[in-house]
């Protein structure tokens, strides 16, 4: 069985007339696209065997910018006949080959489209720049390559495994967390529900961690205006769709604050190489467990069935006739009632206060944040005060939860590096306290629109 990589540069430039085709570089969007291609590729395995480069430079570029620090260089080779647009000069190269199991090709189109169209019985219609196909064919020997004998296990392009080259092909529809346009409430859940449908296979990939950021934003975002129009109203409508929104956005927390620690670990452990690589191990490999339950739940029946059931019940007549209901003034009423929430119970907040009672609180203001989204331009400086403060409370959170899993790392592995985890652990709790200082001394927040 043998594995084929076919790697299509990043995007070149064409930029200097005066340059022949190989000599064309990399122009800015193809080096952004590099960091996240070798990161899928990793994912992907592609490294596990041979790679082999074009001679053109934007394909010397991609080899270089996506190749691990650790990757020998004896098993790296740049082959004059792989700049080629012909996929018959590349199967005549690759049957050439010796009994490497595995093999990756950074090249050319329409060269390396036109060999997987040959290869596949179902072949791709396209491979942008900055994409790559993973193909598995049962063969001995290159030498026996085939018409139609390979499968395809994994076709994964920019936009798929960045969430930056993602948003930038959203043109027709864009996110709804950062148009600042006026909507009818039916419209913008119904465009949430949308951006959710579009994000998801970035989140089920899970090689970008902002993919799962922008997923659950948009969850809360959902949940918040459907309390609202059901705060106002009473419909009991929404009583079920809005718990179902709850328990999606939790459903997302654990593997969110594993990214959230991941990301802070080599600030956490202050050049201690040790201690990161001891932890980043035991806490990718909960990320991994949290992101494969994750998966299991999006692509079940009953997740599709009451993703649909939202849908339809957000675009129904009944449910459009409730949201228009919800005026201007009711909008800010509920603001109001929230912020004046938020200001008692801030108030009532003591050294003594558990932790529980600070995580609701900050809900409380990102429940208002949501509301005051929804108007921006009405909200501008209650809205940037809010913000402050749900990032105050956020870094408190984030916290608690990494004294948590630390604890949890201790419980599980207490041979491991005990002094080094105990000292980073007494760190993170003086940042703690200091950090409930102050909140404790934050006085209320005005809630006037402008």
């Amino acid at each position: 069985m043998k594995q084929l990589f076919l790697i299509r540069h990043a995007k070149s430039s064409w930029a200097d007339d005066n340059l022949s085709d190989r000599e064309r570089p990399l122009n800015a969007r193809g080096q952004s696209q590099l960091a996240p291609l070798g990161s899928a590729l990793a994912h992907q395995d592609a490294f596990a065997g041979e790679v082999y480069s074009s001679v053109a430079v934007r394909a010397q570029a991609t080899l270089a910018g996506v190749l691990p620090s650790t990757f020998p260089e004896t098993r790296v080779q740049t082959c004059p006949e792989l700049y080629t647009f012909d996929y018959r000069k590349l199967l005549q190269w690759l049957q050439g080959l010796g009994d490497q199991e595995t093999i990756a090709i950074i090249g050319h189109n329409p060269a390396l489209l036109e060999l997987a169209q040959w290869l596949l019985k179902q072949p791709p219609a396209q491979l942008p720049t900055g994409s790559f196909m993973n193909l598995c064919i049962p063969i001995e020997h290159w030498h026996q390559l085939a018409k139609g004998k390979a499968k395809l296990n994994a076709l994964l392009t920019p936009q798929q495994f960045s969430y930056t080259h993602f948003v930038r092909k959203q043109k027709k529809r864009t996110n709804p967390d950062t148009t600042g346009r006026k909507r009818d409430l039916a419209d913008t859940l119904q465009s949430l529900q949308h951006w959710l449908n579009d994000l998801e296979p970035g989140v089920q990939l899970g090689l970008d961690d902002e993919f799962l950021h922008q997923y659950r934003i948009a969850l809360r975002r959902s949940r918040a205006i459907a309390e609202s129009i059901r705060e106002v109203n009473g419909s009991k409508l929404l009583a079920r769709p809005v718990k179902q929104l709850k328990n999606r956005a939790g459903a997302t927390s654990q593997l969110r604050d594993l990214h959230v620690l991941l990301q802070q670990l080599p600030e956490l452990c202050g050049g201690n190489d040790e201690l990161e690589t001891g932890l980043r191990t035991y806490f990718e490999e909960a990320a991994d467990a949290e992101q494969q339950l994750l998966n299991k739940s999006l692509a079940s029946k009953r997740h599709q069935k009451r993703t649909q059931d939202w849908l339809s019940l957000i675009e129904s007549g009944a449910f459009q006739k409730l949201a228009r209901s919800l005026s201007h003034k009711d909008i800010r009423t509920t603001i109001d009632r929230r912020m004046t929430q938020c200001n008692q119970k801030t108030a009532e907040l003591t050294p003594e206060s558990s932790d529980e009672q600070i995580h609701a609180l900050r809900k409380l203001y990102k429940r208002a944040r949501y509301l005051m989204e929804l108007e921006p331009d009405r909200w501008k400086g209650p809205l940037k005060m809010v913000k402050a403060r749900q990032q105050l409370f956020g870094r408190f959170q984030d916290l608690a939860v990494q004294i948590q899993l630390l604890h949890q790392f201790r419980w599980n592995s207490p041979e491991a590096l005990p002094a080094a985890v105990a000292g980073l652990e007494t760190q993170l709790t003086q940042r703690k306290v200091e950090v409930r200082e102050q909140i404790l001394a934050l006085g209320g927040l005005d809630g006037s629109p402008l």
